[in-house]
């Protein structure tokens, strides 16, 4: 299939731009900034975009069925009220360890949110991946992270996909809906590079993945077995994350980031740090909001 060039869809200036996610009901994309502390909320429409400043760093956003967003933050998890004026802190993760801070997140089908932590200064296994439910109680369930990334889920919702970036390694675990847990851990597919590493994921209608290759230049998609179906190559080479969005979940908005890019480097790739836009030839699954 011969591919179109992906578009500009908002020339943000980024840092690190991450966690893409689709507000169906205001058409609009939530994404964040993690290193200025910034939600952004970009109407794609309009080519409008504005944020809020959390305080600290945030790894991730999404909506709540009763309204206003839930988000990861450096502390542990934090909600948004409707009126994107009030930031408060419900659930210290890993409060132990200042070290640490929250990365990249999801919702599964019933509504709990799965959010991981990771070390400032990179250090090897020092986070975990947690699961917080509605009743904002937090579980442990997948320790010795490294880089928590890349969570989706397959369109029956019987599989989980994680990325623990520096691994390499994309990994699928069977996951049962009503409990919450996961179980038979594998490696799905695996990014055989010396440099790039898998960062963000999302899962299509047709339950292929669409991964962000960082320090790639590229995404990767793969068919539920694990096979690397096509290679879609970018302008920029710190991609960070993908979201399906758009009226009829056709458009797969990508972000990027400027973050640790030198100088030189920067001249050549103009649009780091930008949200990218391209027609992927399927459709995505609405994203999940959070119940609690």
């Amino acid at each position: 299939m011969r591919r179109q060039k992906p578009e500009v869809a908002l020339d943000a200036d980024a840092d690190l731009a991450e966690g893409p996610w689709w507000d169906e009901s205001t058409q609009q994309l939530i994404w964040v900034d993690i290193f200025a502390g910034q939600i952004h909320y970009f109407d794609p429409s309009k080519g409008s975009d504005s944020s809020i400043n959390v305080g600290q760093p945030v790894g991730m956003a999404a909506g709540r069925e009763s309204g206003g967003l839930v988000c990861a933050l450096r502390d542990g998890i934090g909600v948004i009220e409707p009126d994107g004026t009030t930031v408060s802190l419900t659930v210290e993760i890993e409060a132990s360890r200042p070290g640490n801070r929250m990365n990249d997140g999801a919702c599964d089908p019933a509504g709990r949110l799965w959010a991981g932590t990771m070390a400032m200064d990179l250090s090897p296994a020092a986070g975990g991946l947690y699961r917080i439910g509605p009743d904002l109680e937090s579980k442990k369930m997948i320790d010795r992270v490294s880089i928590s990334n890349g969570l989706d889920w397959s369109p029956d919702g019987r599989t989980f996909y994680f990325i623990d970036s520096p691994t390499g390694r994309i990994n699928a675990y069977d996951f049962d809906v009503s409990t919450g847990t996961i179980s038979r851990p594998r490696v799905l597919a695996e990014v055989p590079h010396p440099v790039a590493t898998p960062d963000g994921m999302a899962v299509d209608a047709d339950g292929t993945l669409w991964v962000a290759i960082w320090d790639g230049a590229c995404l990767h998609r793969y068919s539920p077995d694990g096979e690397l179906l096509e290679v879609v190559q970018l302008p920029v080479s710190r991609v960070t994350s993908v979201a399906f969005g758009g009226s009829r979940l056709d458009q797969l908005f990508i972000t990027t980031a400027r973050h640790g890019v030198t100088e030189h480097s920067l001249a050549a790739e103009p649009l780091a740090g930008a949200i990218l836009c391209l027609d992927p030839g399927v459709c995505g699954i609405a994203p999940h909001r959070f119940a609690g």
